[in-house]
């Protein structure tokens, strides 16, 4: 069994993409495919977060989407870490300007959209932990929709999904002095999926640690999957 953690194998058609929690087929497609790419940590949390709207047919596929993110500096691997244990370094710098990311093709095939969205990340100065931000208009939904029919929709798909936790609609009390903390599901394998909301427009957040679910973690529980483990096993 292999399980690759570049970006190489993520769209092989040969190899199946590690996350668990796409679709009710894919624990069993894991179990039987011997070569397991594990998911980029972007693309993880813009996955979870759109594919069930799309799924449900709230969201039409050819819906246009700008995704901007927040990452800790091990995500950039050791070089970055290096550069970012300087005491001089940037608190926050976005990149990927060329609007070409190499997470962008898993973040297409995965979502359900007909194309990839523009996306545009950012490295915060702290180690690790992350946030995935997409914005959308209410009227680019199929039907009237809010925070509460957001999360509804997540409730659907992950019902029972032991590393995925859907906040309240519109959680307020997920804020710290009206901040965001990317930190918050440092240490676990866990996704958090939060909504925001105003009159005419959603935010759509998850939250996860890039090295956990984005990364090891994933890893881990793709791994207990495969060998027939209980799929929390040291997680």
């Amino acid at each position: 069994m292999l399980i690759d953690a570049s970006t190489a194998h993520r769209t092989h058609p040969d190899w199946t993409y590690g996350l668990p929690e796409l679709s009710p087929v894919q624990r069993e497609h894991i179990r039987t495919n011997r070569r397991i790419a594990n998911p980029g940590c972007y693309p993880t949390g813009f996955t979870l977060a759109i594919r069930p709207l799309i799924d449900q047919a709230l969201l039409p596929r050819e819906t246009a989407i700008f995704v901007s993110a927040l990452s800790g500096y091990s995500g950039g691997g050791k070089a970055m870490i290096e550069q970012y244990s300087g005491n001089d370094a940037a608190a926050c710098r976005p990149y990927a300007f060329d609007l070409n990311h190499k997470h962008l093709p898993e973040m297409a095939k995965f979502s359900g959209l007909d194309s990839a969205p523009i996306f545009l990340p950012h490295v915060g100065n702290f180690y690790q932990g992350m946030l995935i931000e997409i914005g959308l208009k209410k009227s680019a939904f199929t039907q009237p929709m809010s925070s509460a029919t957001i999360c509804e929709a997540w409730q659907a798909a992950y019902a029972g999904e032991p590393f995925i936790q859907i906040m309240e609609a519109n959680p307020e009390d997920c804020l710290i002095d009206r901040f965001l903390d990317p930190e918050a599901a440092n240490g676990s394998n866990r996704v958090e999926l939060l909504c925001f909301e105003s009159q005419t427009d959603l935010l759509l957040v998850a939250r996860l640690d890039n090295l956990g679910k984005g990364a090891a973690g994933a890893a881990v529980q793709n791994l207990n999957i495969a060998l027939g483990l209980s799929e929390t096993t040291s997680l």
